[in-house]
């Protein structure tokens, strides 16, 4: 495998890293979701007949990795990758007007997909869906919403026929949206139908394989996502250890200190490795079984390396690292929320473990 960027692929890397880090933190989020879209990055994944820019996980990844870097608030992954993956895997061909407008700035699609009492289930239950006419209507609760409060349109799961799980686009207008703040900045919100009218994504049909397969995606996106953060949280507290000064020496001059930095500079490259190699695997579009077992596995290591890195950085940054105004905390922060979404370490370490059975041969070790 080529774990090496070809020159397109660097020149966007640089692109999106002075647009995303370069702009003044006072633009409204509107504005810099325009910057967005006029860059081409919000149209990235999908067809250029469907007004998007042809391109694959790989471009996707350099985005979602800039986006950890920078601490972007922009729902990149929750918009592009997760609810427009699922308009384009399912919608018809009118649908599929949508991801034009998502390309252009106009519509934030954002998936509802977990309900409260269902840890990280996306087999729908709580949320019913009604034939009424020619149309749907939809009752229950989902929660949490990531980013909730900025959706143009719903794309949600719900129980219908009492056995299959379908796909249905609601308007935020129809139904009740209570949005709240969560612990790393962010925000989620808790998304109440009431009889509310829906219009099917694509045929009425079942769609756990392809939610599956979104949310695969959607996790690897993350992964990145929290590889960016791991790189710069790694990156300040290298810098502080050169600039530090104890007992009249750098803290470089400790060789304990030096030994930590080294571990999680290890961490930083293991999960890079494998996140970069899961991307690789989602792109060749192989079995989606392949894409799942992928975007566990990567999960799984950027959930050990994000709690490593992220509790190191600030305990070698002393004081200062528990401080709400130095900025490594919110890495930090920011890390524990990405390994929570789509799934923890331990719901990705138990899905891997029922997979052991499939391999017909193993070696003894020793």
């Amino acid at each position: 495998m080529d774990f090496t960027y070809d020159d397109d692929q660097l020149a966007l890397q640089d692109a999106i890293k002075s647009l995303i880090t370069l702009g003044t933190p006072d633009v409204p989020g509107e504005s810099r979701w325009a910057e967005f879209a006029q860059m081409g990055l919000l149209g990235l994944p999908f067809a250029e007949a469907d007004g998007g820019m042809g391109a694959g996980p790989i471009e996707v990844s350099l985005v979602a990795e800039q986006m950890g870097a920078a601490l972007a608030p922009e729902p990149y992954v929750e918009a592009v990758v997760l609810a427009g993956g699922l308009i384009d895997a399912c919608g018809t061909t009118e649908q599929h007007g949508l991801l034009g407008e998502i390309s252009e700035g106009m519509a934030v699609p954002i998936f509802a997909g977990l309900e409260p009492g269902h840890r990280w289930s996306f087999n729908a239950g709580g949320v019913r869906a009604t034939r009424q006419g020619d149309g749907w209507v939809l009752s229950g609760v989902k929660e949490p919403v990531i980013d909730g409060g900025l959706a143009s349109v719903f794309v949600v799961s719900a129980l219908f026929d009492e056995e299959h799980v379908g796909l249905f686009l609601v308007s935020p207008d129809d139904c009740e949206v209570a949005t709240y703040s969560t612990f790393d900045g962010g925000q989620a919100a808790r998304v109440v139908f009431e009889s509310t009218p829906a219009v099917a994504l694509g045929d009425a049909v079942d769609r756990c394989a392809e939610i599956s397969h979104a949310v695969a995606a959607a996790q690897i996106a993350y992964c990145h996502e929290a590889l960016g953060c791991m790189e710069e949280a790694l990156k300040l507290t290298t810098n502080y250890l050169t600039t530090r000064k104890q007992f009249g020496v750098t803290l470089n001059r400790f060789q304990a200190l030096v030994f930590r930095a080294a571990d999680m500079y290890t961490s930083v490259q293991l999960t890079r490795s494998i996140v970069m190699w899961a991307s690789m695997v989602l792109d060749a579009n192989p079995s989606p079984s392949a894409v799942i077992e992928a975007a566990a596995r990567a999960k799984l290591q950027t959930a050990k390396a994000g709690r490593h890195v992220g509790q190191e950085a600030i305990q070698m940054h002393g004081g200062i690292g528990m401080t709400a105004e130095y900025v490594v905390g919110h890495y930090t922060a920011r890390l524990t929320a990405l390994d929570h979404l789509l799934g923890d370490g331990r719901a990705q370490a138990a899905k891997l473990v029922e997979t052991l059975t499939d391999y017909e041969v193993v070696e003894a070790l020793g």
